[in-house]
């Protein structure tokens, strides 16, 4: 099991004063870290049609960027190129135990833990994300170059890659193995591997008004939600046709605040929302599917594990319902699955004692059938 340390500072002080603040190094926040997976597994990956990749390098002084999937990687040589891998929890279950020691950010936060591969000299260039990221230095050594906030000019390098001019660093690290490197939105940064290394990046990101808005209105869509129409009898003369006066302009925005007052939708929508995941499963589909029965009998006999990369939550405003969101359905089952709902959500590994509750209600052993059935869960070898 992995166990993230803060030698300098408490958890509680990142909280306070790093997390979405500004950057700071965490020198051995994994003792003895040792790669989670391979150069040649990352490469093999990189291969695949469903995972998403991406080979960044130099050609004749200009960047270039390439999307996978890869056939061969014999033509880029020895030094100067990355291979990115995005969402390799998804398909490792090692790799996977890299986000339970960063659970102290809600799950609905965590974008994906994506690895990159380098050579020496291989790097991304300069650069600024909108998300926060923990880059845990896995072999190999790097340089990281961070910049503070401010005006940055960001322009194309390449089709594919967004690049930012030269900044001055507040930071200038080298990494080694074990150490993490935490970087919140906006600020520009630079990495270089100093030899054949391997970054582990942990990411969080939330969502935009605008995107979170674009989803609600497809979800009242989908759902025949929000359909009442403004009601203005008894309305005063109206002197001004092209006008929108004020007590309209009033009665548009109260039409709207009506939908985000009813908190029950709002618990759903968000739960449905926040719980899709963005990149595809690894899912293994059971060839002899479990009868009921059967799964209940196996999961006293030994835990099931969530895949990686699934999404489970459940929301104060209808957990109390035993309402909870799955890969961006909603599921409910009564108050009194209220403790297996959490387990599930909550618990990377469920035994039949967390979920006792959930086993004595019909409906939630027919749904977590089906999902062991659908590849959501599995038991372990």
């Amino acid at each position: 099991m992995l166990t993230l340390h803060f030698s300098e500072f408490s958890l509680e002080h990142f909280l306070a004063h790093y997390w979405q603040q500004k950057p700071v190094v965490i020198r051995q926040g994994f003792h003895h870290f040792a790669d989670l997976i391979s150069p040649d597994e990352l490469a093999g990956l990189a291969c695949e049609e469903a995972v998403e990749s991406r080979l960044v390098y130099k050609k004749d002084q200009q960047w270039q960027a390439e999307v996978g999937p890869f056939e061969s990687y014999e033509h880029l040589g020895e030094q100067d190129w990355t291979l990115i891998v995005q969402a390799v929890n998804h398909w490792s279950p090692s790799v996977a135990q890299l986000v339970e020691p960063f659970s102290f950010i809600p799950k609905w936060r965590l974008d994906d833990v994506m690895i990159s591969y380098s050579t020496p000299g291989g790097g991304v260039g300069p650069h600024i994300d909108l998300y926060d990221v923990f880059i845990c230095q896995g072999s190999g050594r790097r340089r990281w170059r961070v910049g503070d906030q401010g005006e940055h000019r960001q322009f194309a390098a390449h089709a594919a890659l967004l690049h930012t001019d030269p900044f001055e660093p507040i930071i200038d690290v080298e990494l080694l193995p074990g150490d993490i490197l935490y970087i919140p939105p906006g600020f520009p940064h630079d990495g270089i591997s100093l030899e054949e290394s391997m970054s582990f990046s942990v990411g969080f990101r939330s969502k935009s008004a605008r995107d979170m808005l674009s989803g609600l209105a497809d979800y009242l869509i989908d759902n025949e939600l929000g359909n009442a129409l403004i009601s203005d009898p008894q309305r005063p003369l109206h002197r001004h046709h092209g006008q929108i006066n004020g007590s309209d302009f009033a009665m548009i925005k109260a039409q709207l605040q009506a939908v985000l007052d009813q908190d029950e939708v709002i618990a759903d929508f968000a739960g449905s929302f926040l719980s899709r995941t963005k990149c595809q499963l690894d899912l293994q589909v059971l060839e002899e599917p479990y009868a009921e029965d059967e799964l209940v009998d196996a999961l006293i006999q030994q835990p099931l594990t969530r895949i990686g990369g699934l999404r489970c939550f459940y929301v104060d405003q209808t957990v109390a319902q035993g309402v909870c969101y799955i890969d961006g359905e909603r599921y409910q089952f009564g108050a009194g699955c209220v403790e297996a709902v959490l387990a599930l959500c909550d618990q990377e590994s469920l035994s039949a004692s967390a979920l006792q509750a959930g086993l004595q209600q019909p409906a939630f052993i027919s749904a977590l059938t089906r999902w062991v059935n659908a590849g959501f869960w599995y038991f372990a070898d």
